[in-house]
Parts: C-alpha cells; structure tokens; sequence
C-alpha cells in the first residue's frame, strides 16, 4: 500500500494553513504550523512572498488540498475523480462524497481514532471490522446500513481505553450514529455537500482535471 511517509506537517505549511492531520497535536502549542507557517524548503520564507496566484494555481493547491486533507495519493485520487464522473450528478460534490465514504475517513469522523492517519493505521493493523467482518483496507467504501467496530480482541487495548474516555458524541455528524459504550457506528445516510469540510472547493479540483 503506497503511502506519504514524510513529515505531515510540511503539507500544512505547505498549503499555507492548519489541515489538521495530526489530531490534537494541531490544537497544542506543539503544533509546528505555529511555530513555522512558512512553505518548506531552503527558501521558504522568501517563496511565500513571491508567489503568483494564476488560475493554474489556484486550481492545483485545491486539489492538493482535498488529496492531502483525506490522505490520498495522486493515483488512487484520479480514480474516484473518474468515478465521480461516471456518476449521476455533480462532479466535486460525488468525488467529496467518495472521500467521506473511505473506512479511514469513518472511522475518524466517528472519533473512534484522533486523525484520519491514525485511523488508516489502526485499520491496516487489524483492529477494525465492518458489518462483523476484519477489515484491515483504509480505503474500502462504505454504504448505508454498515456498522462499523473496535474488534473485540482490540478493545483491551491501551489506545482504546484513551479513545474510550475522550469520545464525543456531539462532534459526530448526524449521517453516522455513534455507540460510544461499544465503541461501534452505523451509517444512516450517505453524507451531503454541508457534511463536507466547507474550506474545500471542489469546483476548482474539476477545473484542474478538466484543462
């Protein structure tokens, strides 16, 4: 499984703003994004008073934007843009939708796991299943009715005891239903538009693949 293995918080510098990849870390004095919120590279500091917004560009960082916020890479983000396309429908809003549908995605919206990285980690390792089977692929796409759980041999574990005691049901949104006792969810529906992060902007990521 290909992966981004350097440091996530460069993407954030690199997009110019927090993305909240790291969880809590982002909330904490220890987030690098204030320490350092210049582009990296040798000539960071400089570059970010050099920069030309072209409509190239601009459509470039909202693409790099959504692929790195989900923590898809190029390839695999092509494929659900040619499947976007291949639905009813409007393009950006089906690719947001693809993207919410991921099992990593799920899993962190749910607060089952304190960023979608981590909850790509936790689900490559075993301790997850959906609808009572082991599922151990990020990327597999949900559909209405799925349940999703902690595997009982994984409950034990320290790290969901700690996600255990800081679980909120109040920051789940409302198309996915928590069971915060059984550390377990269900999708009610599939999410919408205003479920989506709403700093992303879809129309420029078609713009970019439609040049």
């Amino acid at each position: 499984m290909a992966r981004y293995v350097d440091s996530v918080c460069k993407l954030c510098r690199a997009e110019g703003e927090k993305l909240f990849l790291k969880g809590d870390r982002c909330f904490s004095p220890k987030c690098s994004f204030e320490k350092r919120s210049y582009p990296p590279g040798l000539h960071g500091r400089q570059s970010q008073f050099r920069r030309k917004e072209s409509d190239y560009r601009m459509q470039l960082r909202a693409k790099q934007k959504t692929r790195r916020v989900y923590g898809v890479l190029e390839r695999q983000f092509r494929r659900y843009f040619a499947q976007a396309i291949s639905q009813k429908g409007l393009t950006g809003t089906n690719l947001l939708i693809i993207l919410e549908s991921r099992l990593d995605n799920i899993v962190y919206r749910l607060g089952l796991a304190s960023s979608r990285g981590q909850a790509r980690q936790l689900i490559s390792h075993g301790h997850f299943e959906v609808n009572g089977v082991k599922t151990n692929i990020p990327s597999y796409l949900v559909n209405v009715g799925d349940q999703i759980a902690v595997r009982e041999t994984s409950k034990s574990k320290a790290i969901f005891k700690e996600i255990a005691q800081g679980i909120n049901d109040g920051r789940v949104p409302d198309w996915l239903e928590l069971n915060a006792s059984n550390l377990s969810g269900r999708v009610v529906t599939m999410p919408n538009r205003e479920h989506v992060d709403a700093t992303l902007d879809e129309q420029l990521v078609v713009e970019f693949y439609s040049r």
